[in-house]
């Protein structure tokens, strides 16, 4: 098995599997003991704090060991907006945020409070321009992921922090997917993130509350972690976390390079090799890693099966999986197409020969299960005459919806429309994204007497 789902989990890394041993012996006992054992673990945890802190650019007084990256997310978005209540109860924060932001905006709005979503463009990132316009007088916070999870795009954090500064408004950053590849640039405020992400252990996460910062801890008061990270300090697991951060970062600019050569490999040759491909994120500013695409006429949850069987562990934000209906929240704010959405992050150490397998193998498992759903094979051949079609696709989920257009749009003549019918959310996003594709208008939506119907006016 090839496995190239990095962003989601990275696997362990030597160094964190050698710390966590070594540390189970040492790292046991509290470290909150005066007794010989309590001040040996002491020693561990004060060090792996200490080195955290230089990784990360912070002091080591600001920065508290959590239970995990969403954890830290929650924990710092609450006590900033509680802390600066006197101030305002209005929150930013950009529309592809990670879960854990948009549900702590979710919460914060259900208690009162005001929540402005930033958009971003078609490549995922935000413009400076926006957030500075979406800054108030009652802004209590605002929040910026140093860079996306799904399609790798890399956000202008430090020119964001600057105008929050300007506005003395404090800038919580998500840099979960960022921080093993080194630290965060600019003057911001707070900072989250999460060892699995760099090859550590699960269940430790990282926040940082830089002085000054008006933070008020929400809960029941521990007085561990300075009231911010309630329980017993896991020692081992933040000592392995410390060491597989340490570890990446001096492997990090060498892995760069072959990480960016293999994702331009695969962002240059998967067009060539599929047809009716969209790669997303931005093809500049993106992390070494990642690249994303989106294939017409396919759901996503069978293509990933269908590549699993041939030996790869790849990640989707189609809108077609067992565990959601409605499209990943990135890619429809993006604007971009989310059907058979494939999401490849490669770990450090990926070999060429793998990625070479994967194009190898794509094709034929695209090409599957595009014939089990009885896509298309190929650009529709325009058919003259015809009138105005209705395409009823209610109760039929992605990428149905579409393919059912796809293979009526030649029977209209040129300038006629047709008329989807459909229930399901992402047609709302997917039939635009083909209609930019194929050279198609798209006219707009209008309500239906079930679901809504999406009109497209053929232009060749």
């Amino acid at each position: 098995m090839a496995y190239f789902d990095a962003a989601s989990g990275a696997p362990l890394h030597p160094v964190a599997r050698q710390a966590l041993l070594a540390s189970l012996d040492e790292g046991w006992a509290d470290p909150a003991r005066l007794y010989k054992e309590g001040r040996r673990a002491r020693l561990l945890l004060d060090a792996a704090r200490e080195a955290a802190a230089d990784a990360v650019g912070c002091r080591p007084d600001e920065l508290t060991f959590t239970s995990s990256g969403s954890r830290a997310v929650h924990t710092g978005i609450a006590g900033a907006l509680a802390g600066r209540r006197r101030v305002g109860r209005h929150l930013i924060v950009s529309a592809v945020e990670h879960s854990s932001v948009l549900h702590s905006a979710e919460v914060h709005e259900a208690g009162g409070g005001t929540v402005t979503q930033v958009p971003v463009d078609r490549g995922g990132a935000v413009a400076v321009a926006s957030y500075e316009a979406a800054l108030r007088p009652d802004t209590a916070l605002a929040c910026l992921q140093s860079a996306n999870h799904e399609v790798g795009t890399e956000q202008p954090v430090a020119k964001v922090a600057r105008v929050c500064r300007e506005a003395d408004v404090p800038l919580l950053v998500d840099a979960a997917q960022s921080l093993g590849w080194g630290p965060v640039a600019g003057d911001w405020s707070l900072l989250a993130a999460s060892a699995h992400k760099w090859g550590g252990p699960s269940g430790v996460g990282l926040l940082v509350v830089r002085k000054g910062v008006r933070f008020a801890a929400q809960g029941p008061v521990d007085e561990r972690e300075s009231g911010r990270a309630a329980g017993f300090e896991n020692i081992p697991a933040i000592v392995a976390a410390v060491a597989s951060l340490r570890a990446v970062r001096a492997e990090a600019a060498v892995q760069a390079v072959r990480l960016r050569e293999l994702t331009e490999l695969i962002r240059a040759r998967v067009p060539r090799l599929v047809q009716d491909v969209e790669v997303v994120g931005d093809p500049a500013r993106r992390l070494p890693g990642i690249v994303t695409f989106s294939c017409l006429y396919v759901d996503g949850e069978t293509l990933l099966h269908e590549l699993d069987r041939e030996g790869f562990s790849v990640s989707s934000g189609s809108s077609c999986t067992s565990s959601t209906l409605t499209p990943s929240h990135v890619l429809k704010a993006m604007g971009v197409l989310s059907e058979g959405n494939v999401r490849v992050s490669l770990p450090p150490g990926t070999p060429e020969e793998e990625v070479e397998r994967f194009l190898s193998v794509l094709p034929g498992a695209v090409a599957a299960v595009r014939e089990k759903l009885g896509a298309p094979a190929a650009t529709t051949p325009a058919r003259p005459g015809g009138e105005a079609l209705v395409v009823d696709a209610l109760g039929k989920r992605c990428p149905i919806p579409v393919i059912e257009l796809a293979k009526v749009i030649g029977d209209v003549p040129v300038g006629g429309t047709v008329r989807v019918l459909s229930d399901d959310e992402a047609a709302r996003l997917d039939i635009p994204a083909w209609c930019q594709m194929r050279g198609q208008e798209y006219v707009g939506e209008e309500p239906a007497d079930a679901g809504s119907a999406y009109l497209v006016r053929r232009l060749s």
